[in-house]
């Protein structure tokens, strides 16, 4: 395209409000597997024509953007769990942004304050029991880990893992730091073996016997029953799962996020920050629920049949940036009583 041509488009514009389109393309640093996420970006740009390039690893992304600087070629950060997202904000990797969209589709208390991360699914940390070892409603609360009676019954994945951390702020919230710590030295008095593995290490635990009780994530039950292997869809047959802390007074399940912002230094921040309204939209949000069983953090949108054939819950509501913030005080109880 030669330069006149470019100034009659800019004429028209400038004259008839008709629209420039050119070529976008973004990038994003994830923290998400590939292929949860591609699904959402290949709608994206079906329906922007902004083409997506992604850089995936499970851990060093914060480092190397905060190392790349202003040179940095990324334009959106994806990732889950509240622990990672604070970690980009505390590090200044983020840009402020005002979206009117992200703040009508996604609750206050999922989002940062200064608008830098924003929550786009849920998932809720819950307890699976054995469905011929443990009556129903023997356990209703995640109080109830750390009592007597559950002695060598239970496994986990180590206490330090970011979705057990995050577990372990939100008792903190409820109860303070000393208070909680004897939870969860009742909750290490009834280990069943040392912890190890990922959640769905701790489903097979129940399936063979060596545990009756386990704390996963809601969508590690989805992936199993669904699974390719039929072997893992016999250790969701065997499981019975159970949503904490739903009596009436209660606090509600803990639930943590998937979520993303907008690098810093993005040299795209217009179309990153589409990205993110996308993923936040009826569109997306049905798609989290229908592909990842994860649960919509946007509000006018349900859940999908199938999460709603497990029941419906109450989320504890507390600040997720909360959460975030009692995390060095969690680590620190992990820590002492060796989970």
């Amino acid at each position: 395209m030669n330069f006149r041509k470019i100034f009659i488009l800019i004429f028209l514009t400038y004259i008839c409000n008709i629209p420039i389109l050119f070529a976008k393309e973004i990038n994003i640093y994830s923290h998400r597997q590939p292929f949860l996420i591609n699904p959402f970006l290949e709608a994206f740009t079906k329906e922007t024509g902004i083409k997506t390039n992604v850089v995936y690893a499970t851990k060093g992304l914060a480092q190397r953007l905060k190392a790349e600087g202003k040179n940095s070629p990324a334009d959106v950060i994806l990732t889950v769990d509240i622990g990672r997202l604070y970690i980009y904000e505390d590090m200044d990797l983020l840009a402020e942004i005002n979206s009117p969209i992200l703040d009508q589709n996604i609750p206050v208390h999922l989002k940062s304050k200064r608008n830098t991360w924003f929550g786009l699914s849920k998932r809720s940390r819950i307890i699976a029991t054995s469905k011929e070892r443990v009556k129903e409603n023997d356990i209703l609360r995640v109080e109830d880990l750390a009592k007597p009676k559950w002695k060598g019954k239970i496994c986990s994945r180590p206490g330090s893992h970011v979705y057990n951390r995050a577990l372990m702020a939100s008792v903190i919230a409820e109860y303070g730091v000393e208070k909680a710590e004897e939870w969860a030295t009742g909750l290490v008095s009834n280990l069943a073996r040392r912890p190890q593995g990922n959640d769905r290490a701790q489903v097979k635990g129940i399936y063979e016997g060596l545990c009756d009780i386990a704390i996963i994530n809601n969508y590690y039950f989805g992936k199993l029953k669904y699974s390719e292997d039929p072997v893992q869809r016999e250790w969701a047959k065997s499981m019975r799962l159970t949503f904490p802390n739903q009596e009436e007074g209660d606090r509600g399940a803990h639930i943590n996020i998937s979520g993303g912002g907008v690098a810093k230094h993005s040299k795209n921040k217009e179309s990153a920050i589409k990205l993110l309204e996308f993923l936040s939209n009826s569109k997306s949000q049905k798609m989290y629920s229908e592909i990842n069983f994860e649960y919509p953090v946007n509000v006018k949108v349900e859940p999908s049949e199938e999460l709603v054939s497990w029941g419906n819950f109450r989320e504890h509501k507390i600040s997720i940036e909360k959460i975030a913030q009692l995390s060095i005080d969690a680590q620190k109880i992990i820590d002492r009583v060796g989970w």
